[in-house]
Formats: structure tokens, C-alpha cells, sequence
């Protein structure tokens, strides 16, 4: 009677280790998960609260702009540096440090007793963000199988749409209720939950770079270069596109970039790896992902210029609108990610893009007499075509990249984005405010009109343009 009892619990270990494994990856997902909603909301949420934080500090708008502006910067400027951190000592090691950083600078942030203090929490608040986001796709590629990478990462970036769409308006509602200060004191408890469960199930993981080196200074040229590029780009619409501020960040960028690349090719243990763009997978995931990001983001910037002053929508309205397309992408993204593990990226990416183009002329063809409920169809629309094609392609780029670089793939992507967002809101405004000076100064009554649609019409070529780049994919599997 014992013997077949030990011999029942001897057979029963092996069915038990593989449950626990299978419930492990699913924590993992949520600690990841967390990470990405919380670094989501905090992009999209102190938008909201701007005016009530000028107010409260006695300060203007021009100041209380860094608070935005210089999240972006530090986050885009460290995602490369963190992603290749994680690759040489451990994802998990520098994702749990990262979840730390984050909950430390939201307590500064919620604590801050000036503006300029707060604009210095933001930052350190940006660094745990760019952690988080350049090593929380290697923790999922690496923890869960290729075959449920797709549905991994879809899950992934329903966090992300979920956070961009709750953030103005949880964002509104703490603020009313409890103060903005309660937009960053809610990181605190949510944080150091997710932090725990960070520690106790994201596997330690095998480090493969035992003996390469961190490159400092292809690190720090890449970060003066990228956030000199990003500042240009974000202050071109107050400077003007051609005065000398702005060509001059462009143009010193451009030189820095240059010299990194320089760098990066010759330096034993770089950090960019340049050998993973000469995979095509890689290098055409991420143009069309800069592609279709640029497109999206015209969309952002323009839009509410559209239903709010053109249409004269209130701003509480135009925002029900506007969310439209984040809730069809939140719903989209892990069913596309699935598929995706079944069929491969190129159909659905290649779907994504023909509804991206599609989307590009229909928001060309809006009017002044256009029936409103046509627009929240339209970023419906637009919704399908972002969820059908970006987590297959980021499984493709995560997928296209090996083990060993799944860190520096995870900064690539999330730099991808963050490059494609700038870009895109630098060049819809540069094409807008062209085009309707020139109409205003010709008494055009419809100087708006011509702005939006010469825009979009510019948008729509961009759009084909990442169709014809995405479809070189389709002879890499």
C-alpha cells in the first residue's frame, strides 16, 4: 500500500511541476503587465492634469511642460542603454531594480514641493519606465514559448492601449476627488505589488554574455543624440520648422548619431548589436513599426483640433471619441497576437497596412459637413488596423532577434515607437501650419480645411510607403 503510494506521488511530481510552471508564466505576464499599464498611464495621464499642476505651483504652462516633455526624453533616450543592461546581467535582475526606480520616483513626484522638483521626480520616474519597457518583452519572449510569444505580447500591449485609454480620464477623476498628487501616489501601492510579484516568479533566466562589456560611450552618445533629436522635434511647432534652434538640434543629432553608428561598428562588444538589422525580419519590423507609429500619432495631434475647434465638440465629447481607437486596439491585440503564432506576421501586417492607408484617406476626406458620428467608425477603423499590425509585427522583430539580444530587441522596439510618435506629431504639425498660413494669408475661409487634408494626403504616402517596406518581409518567414 505505501510502495504504490510513493509510486502515486512519484508519477503525480512531474504533472505538478509542469502546472506550476504553466501558472508561473501567467504571473509573470501579470508582473509585466503591470509594469506596462503603469508606464502607459503615466505618459498619457499628466496631460490631463497640467493645468490644475500650473495652477497649484503659481507657474506657467511653458515650465510645467517639462513635466511631459522630459518624460519622453529620458524615456526614449535610455530604452538601447537598459535593454542591453538586461541582456549582460539578467532581465530579471534589472527589471526588479527598474519596478524600485519607478516606485521611487512616483513617491518624489506625488511628494515634489516645487515644479522643479517635480520635473526632476519625472525623470528619475522616466528611468524605472525605460527599464521596464526595454526588458519586459524579453522576460515574456524568453518565458514563454515561440508558439505562444504572439498571444504573450498581445496581452502585453492590452495593457499599454488599456493604460493610454484610462489615463485622462482616471487621471481627471483623482484629481477631482483627491488632488493630482494622487495621479502618481496610486503608482506607490500598485508598484510595490507588482514589484514582489516580480521578485518571487520572473524566472532568474541563464545570462549568455558572460565576458562582454557595457560600451559607455556608445551609450551616451546614442542618449545626447536621440533626446537632441526628440527636443528639436518637439520644439519645432514654438521655434518654427526652418529657424536656426530647430535645424540646428536636427542637424547636431544627426552628427552624434552618425558618430555612434561609427562607434558601434567598431568597438568589441557594442551596444547595438548592427548585426541584427542585417536580418531582414528586424530591419523591416522596425522601419514599419517608426512607419506606422508616425501615422498613428498625426492622428493624435490633429484630431482633436478637429472635433474641437473645427466642429466645436466639447473637450469632455471629443475625448469619448478619441478613445475609440485605443479600445478596439486593446480588444484586438491579443486575438491578432495569437494568430499570429499560427500563421506568421506578413498577412496580418500586411492587413494592417491597407486598413492604415485606407484610414489615411477617409480622415483626408472629412469636412465641415461631415456627420459626426462618422468619426468615432472612422478611429474604429483605424483601431483595427494598429491591432492588426502591431503585435504580429513586434513578434516578428522580438522573434527575428536571438536569445542573447532579446533585451537590446525589447529597447529597439519601444524605441521604435517613441521615434515614430515624435516624428509623427513633428511632421503633421510642420505640414499643417505650412499649409493653413498659406491659406489664411490668401483669406481662404476653409485655411483649416487645407491644412488637415494636405497633411493627411502626405499621411496616406507615408502609410503605402510602410506597406511596400513591410511586404519585403514576406520571404522571411
Amino acid at each position: 500500500m505505501s510502495l504504490q503510494s510513493g509510486s502515486s506521488a512519484a508519477h503525480s511530481l512531474p504533472s505538478e511541476r509542469r502546472f506550476a510552471g504553466i501558472a508561473m508564466k501567467w504571473w509573470v505576464l501579470v508582473s509585466v503587465g503591470i509594469g506596462t499599464f503603469m508606464t502607459a498611464l503615466d505618459s498619457s495621464v499628466v496631460n490631463a492634469v497640467l493645468p490644475i499642476i500650473t495652477r497649484d505651483f503659481q507657474t506657467d504652462m511653458l515650465i510645467t511642460g517639462w513635466v511631459v516633455t522630459v518624460f519622453l526624453l529620458v524615456l526614449s533616450g535610455l530604452l538601447l542603454t537598459f535593454g542591453r543592461l538586461g541582456d549582460l546581467y539578467g532581465h530579471k535582475r534589472v527589471f526588479v531594480i527598474g519596478f524600485a526606480i519607478f516606485v521611487i520616483g512616483s513617491a518624489a513626484c506625488s511628494f515634489a514641493p516645487s515644479v522643479w522638483a517635480l520635473i526632476v521626480s519625472r525623470a528619475f520616474q522616466a528611468i524605472g519606465s525605460a527599464i521596464l519597457a526595454s526588458n519586459g518583452p524579453a522576460i515574456l519572449t524568453t518565458t514563454f514559448p515561440p508558439q505562444q510569444r504572439g498571444q504573450a505580447l498581445g496581452m502585453q500591449a492590452t495593457m499599454t492601449y488599456l493604460g493610454l485609454t484610462l489615463g485622462p480620464s482616471l487621471g481627471g477623476f483623482l484629481t477631482a476627488v483627491f488632488g493630482w498628487r494622487s495621479v502618481f501616489f496610486i503608482n506607490i501601492p500598485i508598484g510595490l505589488f507588482a514589484l514582489v510579484v516580480a521578485t518571487r516568479v520572473i524566472p532568474a533566466g541563464r545570462i549568455t554574455n558572460q565576458g562582454e562589456r557595457f560600451d559607455p560611450l556608445g551609450a551616451g552618445m546614442f542618449l545626447i543624440g536621440l533626446v537632441i533629436l526628440l527636443f528639436g522635434l518637439n520644439r519645432g511647432r514654438d521655434w518654427g520648422w526652418l529657424s536656426p534652434q530647430t535645424l540646428g538640434c536636427i542637424i547636431t543629432a544627426l552628427i552624434l548619431l552618425t558618430v555612434f553608428v561609427r562607434i558601434e561598428r567598431r568597438v568589441p562588444y557594442p551596444m547595438l548589436d548592427l548585426g541584427l538589422f542585417r536580418s531582414r525580419a528586424f530591419t523591416v519590423a522596425t522601419a514599419s513599426a517608426i512607419i506606422v507609429y508616425l501615422c498613428l500619432y498625426s492622428v493624435s495631434i490633429l484630431m482633436p483640433f478637429y472635433l474641437i475647434q473645427a466642429r466645436g465638440m466639447r473637450p469632455d465629447q471629443a475625448g469619448l471619441i478619441l478613445s475609440a481607437q485605443a479600445v478596439v486596439m486593446m480588444i484586438l491585440s491579443p486575438l491578432t497576437g495569437t494568430l499570429s503564432d499560427k500563421i506568421g506576421s506578413f498577412w496580418l501586417t500586411s492587413a494592417g497596412l491597407v486598413v492604415l492607408i485606407l484610414t489615411m484617406v477617409l480622415v483626408f476626406l472629412l469636412g465641415p459637413q461631415t456627420p459626426l458620428w462618422r468619426v468615432p467608425l472612422l478611429l474604429g477603423v483605424l483601431g483595427i488596423g494598429m491591432g492588426l499590425f502591431t503585435t504580429p509585427n513586434n513578434n516578428a522583430l522580438m522573434g527575428a532577434a536571438p536569445r542573447h539580444r532579446q533585451g537590446v530587441a525589447g529597447g529597439v522596439m519601444a524605441s521604435a515607437r517613441n521615434v515614430g510618435m515624435v516624428l509623427g506629431i513633428g511632421l503633421s504639425s510642420a505640414i499643417f501650419s505650412t499649409v493653413e498660413l498659406q491659406a489664411q494669408r490668401a483669406g481662404d475661409p476653409l485655411a483649416f480645411y487645407r491644412g488637415f487634408h494636405a497633411t493627411f494626403l502626405a499621411m496616406a504616402g507615408v502609410a503605402l510607403a510602410g506597406l511596400i517596406i513591410s511586404t519585403r518581409r514576406r520571404w522571411t518567414g
